[in-house]
């Protein structure tokens, strides 16, 4: 992409996950002229759909069917991005959840939820982290999930593994604090998605991706060390945290569970 005619790009934002959900909200919702915008994804035709659309709005378009889990790749890439712009935003968006009854899911596939939402986070964010912090400047999101908040039963490796993005991120902040890099953790509730619509079950307050894409862009903006949304459901599972684990054990045990 570019030619004569294009805009030259002053800097330059990176979303992983970017073929559906809230990660295609993001980009179409950042894509502007002046911008470099890098857009990974597993699925390479809806990453097409979603480049041709950033690219009508303006934005210079990096597409990559990178594997997040894919270590030297994905630094390749980051790199790539980063040479041609300086990277002002990473946006690590890229997760999976547990499909039909992950409480009931093999070894394989509980290591390859870890792999792709704890792993691919650090596969995303590391490669950037070093020229943001040499310019002193840039930002990192992470994607983690009101789930992070206490463990269900009927997807546990997905709350953890959302658990271990949120810590992981709050302890990134403090430590980057003064370093001119701020860090910024994600926690949506219910977002209509490929991921949620597998739920058998009734999803409260389910939020559209582009509603969301708007919250989390305009707390981004603010530099807030956390996203956390619907409010009510945040609340919820705050105070769910805090019960005792017997009682909190006995409450959860109640909700319904994937098929």
């Amino acid at each position: 992409m570019g030619g004569d005619d294009q805009p030259a790009v002053s800097s330059a934002i990176l979303i992983t996950g970017a073929s559906s959900g809230i990660g295609a909200a993001l980009a179409r919702l950042y894509a502007r002229e002046g911008l470099l915008l890098a857009l990974g994804g597993r699925y390479a035709g809806r990453l097409e759909a979603i480049t041709a659309d950033c690219r009508l709005a303006g934005a210079e378009v990096v597409p990559g069917t990178v594997d997040v889990t894919d270590r030297q790749a994905m630094a390749e890439w980051i790199a790539a991005v980063d040479a041609r712009a300086p990277l002002e935003l990473v946006i690590a968006n890229a997760g999976i959840s547990g499909g039909g009854g992950e409480a009931r899911a093999d070894a394989e596939q509980t290591r390859r939820m870890f792999a792709i939402n704890v792993e691919g986070m650090l596969n995303t964010i590391e490669p950037a982290l070093a020229p943001m912090l040499a310019r002193r400047r840039g930002q990192i999101a992470l994607m983690s999930s009101l789930a992070a908040f206490r463990g269900m039963p009927s997807a546990p490796a997905y709350c953890a593994s959302k658990a271990a993005v949120r810590v992981y991120g709050e302890a990134l902040r403090a430590r980057l604090r003064d370093s001119g890099v701020s860090v910024t953790v994600v926690c949506p509730g219910f977002v209509r998605t490929p991921l949620t619509a597998r739920n058998p079950f009734p999803m409260p307050l389910l939020m559209e991706p582009e509603r969301a894409a708007a919250r989390i862009r305009t707390g981004l903006e603010r530099k807030r060390p956390q996203i956390a949304f619907p409010w009510p459901m945040h609340l919820a599972v705050r105070l769910l945290a805090a019960l005792p684990p017997g009682l909190a054990d006995r409450w959860v045990a109640r909700l319904p569970a994937k098929e």
